[in-house]
């Protein structure tokens, strides 16, 4: 049998299987099954393959577009704008342009007709709306917007009524037979008997019927309302919009056109768009137009796609289609349908249903002779085989509804959609631990998971950072709540240097919410960054508006650097550096010293710094280095920002705790066989520190850096893997590298933890990838099975232990369930031969 499993059913992975295996699998299945309830759960492959087509269409037609709009660039100057009249109902309720009017302009990238209505400035206006302050939040206002404009939701399919699965039930070919059965019974039986002596037989049939088919679609009716619950939680994305002046969190299916909605790397774009203003925008279109080239979005090509994702960079963008309107509405329509792909284990009992189907059929349709032989031997023996009554087909009516229940008893039909159940009863389970489940095979395969290779920086920290410890002018000092003393040991003209470059060498924003507080909005580590500038009295906006951004690089997991260029108010250029403290250093070559005058940086000096931050590091703290260099011979916005010869203005050490709790839970992981690996972009002695206070790095384990780690040979690399305990200053491609040696060469199931768009390769090569909630991309989201809203290393030990229980209890009631079918086929085939 196991041969016949593997032979049949081993293409199916618990990812990414061919479809080719599915189908296959689906094939063979195709014996003694009900179709309607075994693939109830499971990917619809024909509405996969008709999204994939209309997908292929959309792209062709994007790539027309795009094509037809560059060949139509140069001929706008001396083309005549097209009349465009404004429908009354827009104009009454205060717009200039309608909603049609605008999907044209963004889908069919049309730089004519966006000339003709005053490009973005003209678009705003008619939209009445502000690049700055965004829209009004009036009520009235926003219901007319939505009138006019529809709002950012995709239409769904209707759900299926309780009385569709009732239906769905009575399909099964078994329970039909039994109908008829029960039927011929009810006739004959009345037709010899009377009533109601003569319906006993053909009314139980009926009524086991019913129960069974009331049963099933009970169970299914209920388990469809809990995968429409858990796709509800999938789709609940989180954007930052201006709105009435005020920058805040907001749905994506709250967005109305006019909206200014921020977008940095890893965001999803929640809806057509134009570019307003921004930096290094690269734009990955594969999603729709099937391009893997990343597409440059600036002022001269503003316009942003739903679906599409940040690759690079950072900007402003006016929503000016949203919902069903877009481009992604239009696909999303052909989406609509649930379901997952089918898990390996689900794959197997289906092939251990069939063939158990298939024997019990045999056995049935031997039961059946056997009993009609010896019928047919009884009339002879008796010499009246041509006299047959009622008695006798009521006889040959009961022998054939006895082997029909033999097939129904022995058909475990209903075990391959038990384990759908059961894996969909962990995800509602898992969702109230904190633990999204996007894959349905990720429950079952987190049970047998023997490596956690787990980031830091919010997994097994809090991500809550701030400011401890700093070396400015090459002075150490420790940070207090209050740092009046740190300004008054520093020159000015060094204070004023450091909150230029905190304050406009940054992806973060202070800004000024609703109760009138200034807010600090940006990941943890720009935060505690901006938290520290603003304590040396510094003044964000007054900053930003006296120094004009000329460029901004932002930071990136491959650089670990982020720089920005600003043209100063006296008119010089400045180019400012911040990012991985051992990278950031080596591109200096002065410092600023104890005086605040720049100096030559020299051996002395350099050790000093790589001291302290070796020794901040070993005091579990990250480092970053800030940097800047007076631009004298010019600089343009198409250059690249330089990455050698600045000027050390000094370290800052920013604290993150460990998380409560996450020893015990690393702990509990090494008990249980599964071995718990740090891979992390952050400092190698931070690193360590941080893992021993864990209890991940032990005596005999090694840890090691990114770039000493891909410089191994293969033979290397297989004697060391398995005694990495920690990867510091690890690329995107080495923590890809470490997971697929560990799966393929290794065998180990993997599950990999990942929050940053570079984080998507690992996430989709490991067996079960978990994707931050909080600190997450969309990009990572996407890419993995288990979405952990809660960013705790606990919650990844919990998703395990649910994965080990939904395992351990599966295969019980395997076993129970095969032992009871095996049993009542084997009581079932005596009793009949005996009756024979």
């Amino acid at each position: 049998m196991e041969n016949y499993l593997q032979e049949n059913f081993g293409g199916v992975k618990s990812k990414n299987s061919s479809e080719e295996a599915l189908r296959r699998w689906r094939d063979v299945c195709g014996f003694v099954k009900n179709p309607k309830r075994r693939f109830r759960f499971t990917a619809n492959l024909d509405k996969r393959g008709e999204a994939a087509a209309m997908r292929r269409t959309n792209q062709e037609k994007l790539r027309v577009a795009v094509l037809v709009s560059k060949a139509a660039f140069q001929f706008i100057q001396g083309a005549k704008p097209s009349d465009y009249k404004v429908p009354e109902e827009v104009k009454d309720a205060g717009f200039q342009i309608c909603g049609d009017e605008l999907g044209s302009i963004v889908e069919g990238h049309d730089v004519k007709k966006l000339k003709y209505h005053g490009k973005i400035d003209g678009i705003a206006e008619k939209l009445s709306t502000s690049a700055t302050e965004g829209i009004s939040n009036d009520a009235d206002l926003l219901d007319k917007r939505q009138q006019i404009y529809g709002i950012n939701k995709f239409t769904e399919s209707q759900a299926k009524s309780f009385w569709v699965f009732v239906w769905e039930a009575l399909q099964d070919m078994t329970l039909m037979i039994l109908g008829v059965c029960a039927l011929v019974s009810l006739i004959v039986g009345i037709a010899t008997e009377g009533w109601p002596k003569g319906a006993h037989d053909g009314l139980g049939i009926v009524a086991s019927i019913l129960l069974v088919v009331f049963v099933t679609a009970t169970s299914d009716y209920r388990q469809s309302l809990q995968f429409k619950d858990l796709d509800k939680e999938k789709k609940k994305i989180s954007i930052q919009v201006t709105r009435n002046g005020y920058r805040q969190k907001m749905s994506i299916y709250e967005l109305l056109p006019g909206d200014i909605v921020h977008l940095a790397i890893g965001d999803q774009v929640p809806a057509d768009g134009l570019f307003v203003s921004g930096f290094s925008l690269l734009i990955d279109e594969s999603s729709l137009t099937g391009e893997s080239e990343p597409v440059v979005v600036n002022t001269e090509n503003p316009f942003l796609l739903s679906g599409t994702k940040v690759q690079d960079g950072s900007c402003k963008m006016l929503v000016t289609t949203v919902g069903m309107r877009t481009q992604w509405g239009k696909l999303m329509a052909t989406l609509s349908e649930g379901g997952d792909d089918e898990t390996p284990l689900q794959v197997k009992l289906n092939g251990v249903a069939t063939i158990i189907g298939k024997i019990g059929l045999f056995f049935a349709i031997v039961t059946f002779a056997v009993l009609v032989q010896g019928l047919v031997s009884l009339k002879l023996q008796q010499e009246n085989f041509w006299n047959w009554n009622g008695d006798d087909a009521l006889e040959m009516l009961e022998y054939f509804a006895i082997a029909v229940t033999i097939v129904v008893v022995a058909v475990p039909e209903g075990l391959p959609l038990a384990v759908t159940l059961s894996l969909a009863f962990a995800m509602k389970k898992m969702m109230n631990d904190k633990a999204l489940v996007r894959n349905l095979a990720a429950c079952e395969t987190m049970g047998s998971a023997t490596t956690i290779c787990s980031d830091k920086t919010g997994t097994l920290t809090t991500n809550h950072m701030t400011v401890v410890k700093t070396c400015i002018c090459m002075k150490s000092k420790e940070v207090s709540n209050k740092t009046s003393s740190l300004c008054s040991e520093l020159p000015e003209s060094v204070v004023k240097l450091l909150q230029q470059s905190i304050f406009n060498n940054t992806g973060g924003e202070v800004v000024v919410n609703k109760q009138g507080k200034h807010e600090i909005l940006g990941t943890p580590t720009e935060t505690a960054i901006l938290e520290f500038g603003l304590s040396l009295g510094g003044d964000f906006q007054g900053e930003r508006q006296a120094c004009k951004l000329v460029k901004v690089e932002p930071f990136n997991s491959t650089k670990k650097r982020m720089g920005a260029v600003v043209e100063l108010p006296s008119g010089g250029l400045r180019a400012h550096c911040k990012g991985a403290s051992e990278i950031v250093l080596a591109a200096c070559d002065k410092v600023l010293n104890s005086n605040g005058e720049v100096v030559p940086l020299d051996e002395e000096s350099t050790n000093h710094l790589t001291n302290t931050i070796n020794q901040f590091a070993n005091e579990a703290l990250r480092t970053l280095c800030l940097a800047y260099m007076e631009l004298e011979n010019g600089f343009s916005a198409e250059d690249t920002i330089p990455v050698t010869g600045y000027t050390c203005i000094g370290v800052v050490g920013i604290k993150d705790p460990v998380r409560p709790g996450v020893k015990e839970s690393v702990a509990l992981c090494r008990s249980a066989g599964i071995t718990v690996r740090m891979v992390t972009g952050d400092n190698i002695n931070t690193a360590k520190a941080i893992a021993r206070e864990c209890g991940i790095l032990t005596d005999d384990g090694i840890a090691i850096e990114g770039p000493e780690f891909r410089e191994k040979s293969l033979e290397e690399l297989l004697e060391l893997i398995p005694k990495i305990q920690v990867m510091a200053r690890s690329s995107p491609l080495d923590k890809h590298t470490l997971v697929r040696h560990l799966r393929t060469t290794f065998g180990e199931v993997v599950a990999v933890t990942g929050d940053g768009t570079n984080d998507a390769p690992a996430l989709h090569e490991a067996d079960i990838g978990l994707a931050m909630g909080i600190a997450g991309t969309e990009v990572a989201k996407e890419s993995a099975d288990v979405i952990i809203l809660d960013d705790n290393f606990s919650t990844i030990v919990t998703v395990a232990k649910w994965g080990r229980s939904v395992y351990i209890n599966i295969q019980k009631f395997v076993q129970f369930q095969l032992t009871v079918n095996i049993v009542a086929l084997i009581v079932n085939f005596t009793s009949a031969c005996l009756t024979g």
